[in-house]
């Protein structure tokens, strides 16, 4: 897990939640330079871009990961 220290805003923790309409959302905390923790949450589909971007097989492997990854498929 990144450190409040850490330089660069990363993912602390990504959780598989349901959805308002049903499906499953992936729910990503991130921990900014300053310390502060937010989420932002993603359909299926963009999830699992974001887990074969970070190589994770699993959401608990994004732990660390920066958020730069993140943007890049969100930008995609």
């Amino acid at each position: 897990m990144a450190s409040p220290e850490t330089t660069e805003t990363a993912i602390v923790d990504a959780v598989v939640s349901p959805g308002h309409d049903g499906q499953a959302v992936l729910v990503v905390r991130l921990r900014h330079e300053n310390g502060v923790v937010d989420a932002v949450t993603l359909d299926a589909v963009t999830a699992e871009k974001v887990l074969e971007a970070c190589n994770a097989d699993s959401p608990d492997a994004l732990r660390g990961q920066p958020w730069t990854r993140l943007l890049a498929v969100m930008d995609d």
